[in-house]
């Protein structure tokens, strides 16, 4: 009813023509009570806040039709810092004097209709005044509609345009209007917002979804009086509350309160007048921005002469930074950039002439002036480096610090762009590139927060790029590009594509690094136009004519884009059919990657790789590492919205061991933004080859014509691009490229001329005089590591800032003296230093600071009202080494001195405090700690010592207490408020005490969640301090090698024959009672041959527990096929279960009759290991060793120790290790370690004794080299090398025919310690990591462990892992490269040490293709049957680029027979069957088999005889090996060839699916036709080759309809038929593809038919042998 009132009311007073807009009567002054009040910090009452208050009397009257004059009266400021709501404010009495005259001018102002417009201030009043006054007329601001009560809209005020909901209701009886406006701040068309530092941050709007991390409101109340004449304001009330948390809002959020009063007192008739000046107009309602943007949250400093202030700095940060960095330096260094800041160029200039030629001013200086922050800088470095008074390499560090750090506007893009076309800085290449792509990086961060970027700064860019293409300047678009990908302006988007190679064939002629470097530039523009990127990165994509690795890249591009779903299927989609298995297998690993992402910003484009990863198979998963991969990784907590990432990219193209690129990132999740923090790039396209591959080929040009002359028959070859042997990397910053660099040979060699030039020498020989003669030196380097800032106004028209800064100083302080014995010549040679002895004495005192200051309130340049997070670093570690070093004598020696430590190494404290200041009262800030003293709730006050008193015997530590020094006090909360304890950890040893403390203060009690836990005080230091009466003098580590070693043992070693038990014999006895199950209860140290061979034989019961991480297998296994696996069959059992069960791996066990029922059948490996050493005695060449040696492995150890069981009784130790610490007391402690070394029995003793007195603990390892086949080792420790053995066997031998290694390792008793961390150790390990593993139940030894690998193949291996408990066996392994069996048995072909080196790396990554059987094997492995034609040759394999390294020819004769004929180097080499023999030709002359190895006199080339045939090795020149019998051959090539091959054997690029290709490139599916088209055709009958075929086009015999038309359809893949005047005797069919044209069609040019597409598969009659008439052409 009310509301129907209401609206009447409203309608019957528009009816009159009643003005509904706030009306300020002419003639009159209303007079105001005006209070602003802004509170910062937690919302809950009782802890510390600080704000500010303003209090006035605000007179308004009229000036003119629609403008009005407002005055303050009275005008008041108050601070306030303390605990709300018990503390007062403070009167802030100088501030307000300070600002009197500008508050008390008064102001004009347009207003109508309720709405402020214009206003205008004389000349001299501050931006921050004239912000409190729209801060006042903001409440003014009002929008009544007539006729609606209840309405939303977009109205402009001092914060911006924002949603606005307007409620009107009536009080009839006070004869009011109640009007209540609320202000959405989170919902504005226009925010008024200013953020410093986040350029580089992508916003998660799906976390923002979730939980903003800033969110206000503002709530309006006004009372209004209806006059004749419009609508008086009677009362306003403002609250407004704007809360932050870097967090999600559910554990806390800071916050910003601001509360606004406006009542109306009385009506005066006088008018206010204007002051005697010029009003000039100064804005509107929005607040403006003013020197609150060069002004630090993080103190207030009054700038009266900046030059002064500047040196006063800078005197105190080099005067209190030498020995150690002073604790207030980052502070300093804050200050030093504000006062920078606030300085003009003109001081700049002045301060620089003045200290330049001073190193520690200059270099503060050249720290500082980068990160300024304006365009002065950039101005300063430019025009100091063009005057020489600047390096290159202190003006690229300063201009890639300030390229970052400067705020971008158009000043400093135009500065920039001026740099970049000055001549000077174009002749350095460094200079040049980062001046360019800190161009294309001041673009993009001028364009972030705008919705239309200036297209005409990228422009010149453009146009520069175009002319590098015009030019073909490959190193200069490559540049562009990059340019153009830091600016990420949507607009380069055109530009770019012309350079990607989809548009005509001028793109694609460029190299492939330039359309690398294109796509890769997509990425920053993705952010911006994700939709348009898309389009283009998925027509990369699908482009199966473009190079893998360029798809690869449109991969990833796509994915940063974050792809809807259904992008995400097409993309399955596509991978389905793939061909090309590098694409494949990075698209699926990266949509798998993706998958398992929980970071908020990446759950939509998680989710649809969740659904695609189902579309596709997942045999790709299995691909093995020689594919290309996308790995992506990350961890977020969704509460904290925090969290990681990380990103690598592994991108291959031919399946070789070194990649072709890859890409590694981090990113990193903070307050709802994402950041990729770094990112690098490595290119190695040729390097490999470049560094294999032998030089000389490339300038023999008689042997690439030759070649041509062969291959010039086939059907229209094509040959590869040539790889440049290149490298290069890249760099970035923040998603911003700073660098970058292309490594080729040219630059290689550069840097070897340079570093073995004389000028380096001399260097190194001044740096040696320098040394002795003793210098020291100081460094300290500033860092602002962190500015970031984000500025916006409050209600009150004051503004606020979030701000986070983080700033360090590194200083160092070093002292180097050296001294050599003899002394040194004048001119000595560096290598005069081997035979001197040198001592060298070093004193370093590194430390650093570092400040991190979280701010929320009020800052301005002249008061200070903020919440203030702090936290600091302060760390030094100081050392002093002493060492010593005489070569030729073999001594070495190192000390550790004493230094002074200062009370605490290191020390972090962090505290939450409320602050306030102004510019008037500097000297008395108001801090307050957000948690009041007597709220805290003391918990405990516990001081934890832990005292390890070390001895030798006892292993370094022999007992710890803990000693509780303090009484707990009251327990009043469940949650701390206080918390403080310190641990204390003593080490004899080194007499060292190390005690940790740690403290904290938070609020807690209050609410128990993460952002009142970080609030607070906080504190962490660590200390050192010696042991009173325990007092080490220095650590001393010494080693002596060779006949001197005995000397320097300071205590004699003497193993004696007594045994030592592990305990009293009446505990043995009851352990044997409670272990029945274990054998041999007494543990005896003697070393007989009969006792070991029992203990190391013994086996205990089975258990029945079985690893839940294995598969368990009840079946037996059945010959060596991967079908074992698939028919084993899971029993499943608890973790814990098999987890103590494995710890029992060391002797213990257990039996469940259960289990071993389900478990009887035993899971058995088809073959027993043959030791090689057992078969094979040893050779001539072999070490000699005694007969009795010739048995089994124990007696042959047991007989060489009894010999002799310390082999210092009769040999000096080959060489000495002593480390101790030195006493004041003299009292020794540390460990010798001596080795001694009995060459005739191959036997080495190593033996690490205490050198404490007291003690007998030694170690001892007793290894023999039984034969070249076994090594056995025995390790035994604890009182004389007798509590505790292992013996520990390797070994080499077969199992079944395969080659195989075993280690070992049997034990007698072991350390309980030992068989507990190996519990721990398995818990740790994930299940994940033991999949696939096949596991039974064996009959085992009882205390041994065995690891068998099994070599099944080159590529594949078994291993065999034997517990005394289970047998695990894990099959079929894998391997990404090719192991050399052959050759590691066996000799290499090389006998130089370095080929042979070459040889065996070469070995590793080799391809092989192999014929047996009439079946063709290619690189890839894909098997074909060949039908080979009679007499002509076919290209098995060769060089398919421009180089023509080698060519290998196949042919078979008249009687079925193969030849090999090999093109390389300069050479032709034919193998060929004779009768029993394989025939060597080189260079048509046959050289006898005796004669061989054959080896070129130039080139590593070698053809040597092996196994029943030949073999060629060429590996420098790309072929590996060629090998030849009569029934078999081989072609092997190097890994840098993969890719690069073609012919019968394909181009070894791991693409089985793309195997048949064509000499002309066109893939084929039929092998017959493929095999065919590697026929070397003849050009007449009567070629003396014999060979009398030639590949043609022909037609079909049958006239087809397609599409409906009659047709004749012509083959388009070559097909083999006899040469005019011949016929064949021999043929077989061939499927190959047609290209149709209708009949009534001119005839097809049949030279041109192979390059038209298949319309049908047909099949064809092909010939294998023709005969010919005499008279053929």
């Amino acid at each position: 009813m009310r509301a129907v009132v209401l609206a009447l009311t409203l309608a019957f007073v528009a009816g009159q023509h009643h003005n509904f807009a706030p009306d300020f009567a002419a003639g009159k002054t209303y007079v105001y009570k005006y209070e602003a009040l802004l509170l910062g910090g937690l919302p809950e009452e009782g802890l510390a806040r600080a704000g500010l208050k303003v209090s006035s009397k605000v007179l308004i009257s009229a000036a003119a039709q629609n403008t009005y004059m407002l005055k303050l009266v009275e005008p008041e400021l108050y601070e306030y810092s303390g605990v709300w709501p018990r503390d007062p404010l403070t009167p802030a009495t100088k501030l307000t004097s300070a600002l009197a005259p500008q508050l008390l001018t008064p102001i004009k102002f347009e207003y109508a209709n309720g709405v402020v417009g214009k206003m205008f201030a004389p000349d001299g009043i501050s931006t921050l005044v004239l912000n409190v006054h729209r801060g006042i007329l903001n409440v003014l601001q009002l929008n009544i509609k007539k006729t609606q009560n209840v309405y939303e809209l977009q109205e402009a005020g001092a914060q911006g345009v924002c949603k606005t909901l307007y409620a009107i209701t009536e009080d009839e009886k006070a004869e009011r209007i109640l009007l209540t406006k609320t202000r959405d701040l989170n919902h504005c068309q226009e925010k008024i917002m200013k953020d410093m530092g986040l350029a580089y941050t992508e916003k998660c709007v799906k976390c923002q979804q979730d939980s903003k991390n800033l969110r206000g409101a503002t709530a309006y109340n006004y009372i209004l009086k209806q006059l004749a004449s419009g609508i008086m304001i009677l009362e306003a009330a403002v609250n407004e509350v704007i809360q932050f948390s870097p967090f999600s809002e559910m554990n806390g959020a800071a916050q910003m309160e601001t509360k606004q009063s406006l009542v109306f007192l009385e009506i005066q008739k006088a008018p206010i007048v204007p002051i005697e000046a010029q009003y000039l107009h100064c804005g509107s309602l929005k607040y403006e921005f003013s020197t609150e943007l060069l002004q630090t949250p993080i103190q207030l400093i009054k700038i009266n002469n900046a030059q002064a202030q500047i040196v006063e700095i800078l005197n105190h940060l080099v005067a209190h930074n030498v020995e150690r960095v002073h604790e207030d330096a980052p502070l300093k260094f804050l200050e030093l950039i504000q006062v920078l800041r606030a300085a003009h160029f003109a001081d700049l200039e002045m301060l620089w002439s003045q200290f330049r030629n001073n190193p520690a001013y200059r270099q503060w200086i050249l720290d500082a002036i980068p990160v300024i922050g304006t365009p002065a800088a950039l101005r300063f470095i430019k025009e100091k480096f063009l005057a020489d008074e600047m390096t290159v390499a202190e003006t690229a560090q300063a201009l890639i610090a300030s390229v970052h750090m400067v705020t971008a506007d158009t000043e400093a893009i135009k500065l920039v762009e001026a740099m970049a076309v000055n001549n000077k800085i174009l002749e350095s290449p460094v200079l040049r590139e980062i001046v360019l792509l800190g161009y294309g990086t001041m673009i993009s961060k001028y364009c972030v927060g705008m919705a239309v970027c200036p297209a005409e700064l990228i422009k010149p860019i453009h146009e520069q790029l175009a002319e590098a293409v015009a030019i073909d300047e490959t190193q200069d678009i490559i540049l562009f590009l990059k340019v153009l990908g830091n600016a990420g302006h949507p607009i380069s988007l055109k530009p770019i594509t012309k350079i990607l190679p989809i548009h005509g064939t001028a793109a694609a002629s460029l190299p492939m690094r330039v359309h690398a470097d294109a796509i890769m530039a997509l990425r920053n523009i993705a952010k911006k136009e994700p939709r348009m990127v898309q389009d283009l990165a998925l027509q990369l994509y699908m482009d199966k004519a473009l190079h893998p690795e360029l798809r690869m890249l449109s991969c990833i591009v796509l994915f940063e884009t974050r792809p809807p779903m259904g992008l995400v299927a097409s993309l399955a989609n596509i991978v389905k059919t793939e061909e090309n298995l590098q694409v494949a297998s990075f698209t699926y690993s990266h949509m798998k990657s993706l998958t398992r992402s929980t970071a908020a910003i990446h759950a939509s484009v998680a989710a649809a790789c969740n659904v695609a990863i189902k579309i596709l198979s997942p045999r790709l998963e299995k691909l093995s590492l020689r594919f290309s991969k996308a790995i992506h990784a990350d961890i977020y907590n969704s509460p904290l919205m925090l969290g990681a990432a990380a990103s690598a990219f592994y991108i291959n193209d031919a399946a070789s061991i070194l990649p072709r690129s890859i890409v590694a990132k981090t990113s990193a999740y903070f307050a709802g933004a994402a950041a990729d923090v770094l990112e690098v790039g490595v290119r190695t396209d040729g390097l490999q080859e470049a560094l294999l591959k032998n030089p000389a080929i490339i300038n023999s040009a008689d042997r690439i014509t030759k070649m041509k002359r062969v291959i010039k028959a086939l059907s229209q070859w094509k040959s590869l691009p040539n790889r440049s042997p290149l490298a290069s990397i890249y760099v970035k910053f923040l998603g911003q490229e700073i660098a970058f660099a292309n490594i080729d040979k040219t630059l290689i060699d550069q840097a070897i001329a340079l570093a073995t030039a004389p000028s380096v020498q001399a260097f190194g020989r001044n740096a040696v005089k320098a040394l002795l003669s003793g210098t020291s030196f100081h460094i300290a380097k500033p860092l602002l590591a962190t500015e970031v800032r984000r500025i916006l106004p409050t209600a009150a028209g004051l503004p606020m800032e979030l701000s986070l800064y983080t700033a360090a100083v590194a200083a160092a302080a070093v002292q180097v003296k050296a001294t050599t014995t003899p002394t040194l010549p004048e001119n000595f040679h560096l290598s005069h230093l081997l035979k001197t002895d040198m001592q060298l004495e070093t004193e370093v005192r590194p430390s650093v600071v570092v400040n991190t200051f979280a701010v929320m309130g009020v800052n301005t340049a002249i008061l200070q009202a903020a919440l203030v997070s702090r936290a600091k670093l302060n760390s030094i570690l100081p050392a002093k080494i002493a060492a010593r070093l005489d070569i030729t004598e073999g001594h070495f020696k190192i000390e550790a001195l004493p230094v002074s430590v200062p009370e605490h190494i290191a020390a972090v404290h962090v505290e939450t405090l409320a602050v306030a200041r102004n510019i008037e009262d500097l000297a008395a800030p108001r801090i307050t700690p957000i948690i009041p003293a007597k709220v805290l709730q003391p918990i405990s006050r516990e001081i934890l010592t832990s005292k390890i008193v070390s001895s030798a015997a006892a292993s370094w530590s022999r007992s710890s207490e803990i000693i509780s020094q303090g009484v707990p006090l009251a327990i009043i909360k469940s949650k701390a408020a206080q918390f403080e304890k310190k641990y204390c950890v003593e080490t004899v040893a080194i007499g060292v005490k190390g005690c940790v403390k740690v403290a904290t203060e938070n609020a807690a009690h209050i609410r128990d969640i993460v952002l009142y836990k970080l609030a607070g005080r906080h504190s962490v230091s660590l200390s050192f301090k010696p042991i009173k009466g325990e007092a080490v003098e220095r650590l001393e580590m010494e080693i002596q090698v060779g006949p001197k070693a005995a000397e320097k043992l300071i205590k004699q070693i003497n193993l004696s024959e007594e045994e030592i038990t592990e305990g009293q014999p009446v505990l043995m006895k009851l352990k044997g009672i409670l272990v029945p199950g274990l054998r041999n209860g007494t543990i005896s140290s003697s070393i007989s041959s009969s006792s070991r061979s029992k203990s190391f034989s013994a086996s205990s019961s089975s258990s029945s527990h079985v690893s839940s991480k294995a598969t368990n297998v009840v079946a037996p296994l059945r010959g060596r096929s991967s079908s074992r696996l698939s028919s084993s069959r899971s029993l499943s059992s608890s973790k814990s279960s098999s987890a103590s069960n494995l710890a029992s791996l060391f002797g213990a066990s257990s039996s469940s009759s259960s289990s071993s029922a389900r478990l009887s059948k035993r899971v058995i490996y088809p073959h027993k290991f043959q030791n090689n050493h057992k078969k094979q005695a040893l050779t001539s060449q072999a070490i000699p060793v005694p007969p009795s040696m010739s048995r089994s492995s124990a007696s042959s150890f047991e007989a060489i120790y009894r010999q002799n069981k310390f082999l210092g009784n009769e040999a000096a130790p080959t060489f000495a290790i002593i480390f101790r610490a030195v006493r004041a007391d003299n009292k020794m402690q540390g460990y010798q370690l001596a080795a001694y070394l009995d060459r005739p029995t191959a036997r080495l003793q190593i033996i690490l004794a205490a050198l404490a007195a007291d003690s007998n603990w030694k170690f001892c390892v007793d290894g023999v080299l039984l034969s070249k086949h076994k090594v056995t080792a025995k390790l035994a420790w604890g009182a004389e090398c007798k509590q505790y053995d292992t013996m520990i066997t390797a070994e080499t031998g077969l199992v079944g025919p395969s080659p195989a290694a075993r280690l070992r390792v049997a034990w007698n008793e072991l350390p309980s310690a030992l068989k507990r961390y190996a519990k721990k150790v398995y818990d740790y390990i994930p299940a994940s990591m033991l999949a696939g593993l096949i596991q039974g139940k064996d009959e085992n030894s009882a205390k041994q462990l065995s690891l068998t690998v099994v070599a099944t193949s080159d590529r594949t291996l078994d291993f065999i892992w034997k517990t005394p408990m289970h047998t695990v066996y894990k099959l079929a392994l894998p391997l990404p490269i090719a192991l050399p069996l052959d050759e590691v048995t066996g000799l290499t072909p090389f006998d130089d040490l370095a080929d042979r080196v070459h040889y065996l790396f070469a070995k590793v990554g080799t391809a092989e293709c192999s014929f047996a059987m009439d079946t063709v094997t290619t690189f890839n492995n894909r098997r074909y049957k060949n039908e080979m034609p009679l007499s002509c040759y076919q290209v098995l394999a060769q060089d398919c680029t421009d180089e023509l390294k080698f060519m290998v020819l196949l042919k078979k004769d008249h009687i079925e027979q193969n030849h090999i004929n090999v093109k390389i180097a300069d050479i032709d080499i034919d193998l060929y069957p004779k009768n029993t023999d394989v025939i060597v030709k080189v260079n048509g002359m046959e050289i006898p088999i005796n004669n061989l190895p054959y080896e070129h006199p130039t080139a590593k080339i070698q053809i040597r005889p092996k196994g029943e045939g030949i073999s060629v090795f060429a590996p420098s020149h790309g072929l590996h090996e060629v090998y030849f019998d009569k029934n078999s051959w081989k072609v092997k090539v190097v890994d840098w060839m993969k890719g690069q091959t073609c012919g019968l054997c394909g181009k070894a690029d791991g693409e089985v699916r793309q195997e048949y290709r064509t000499p002309s490139g066109r893939l084929t599916k039929n092998a017959v036709s493929y095999a065919h088209s590697w026929v070397l055709p003849a050009e007449s009958c009567r070629d003396t080759t014999e060979c009398h075929m030639k590949h043609e086009s022909i037609q079909l015999q049958r006239q087809v309809n397609i599409h409906g038309q009659e047709s004749n359809c012509y083959s388009v893949e070559p097909v083999l038929r006899c040469l005019p005047g011949c016929f064949p005797v021999k043929t077989t069919a061939v499927t190959v593809g047609f290209h149709c044209i209708p009949t009534d069609s001119p005839p097809e040019n049949l030279n041109t038919i192979y390059d038209n597409s298949v319309d049908l598969k047909e099949t064809a009659e092909a010939h294998l042998a023709c005969s010919c008439t005499a008279q053929c052409a």
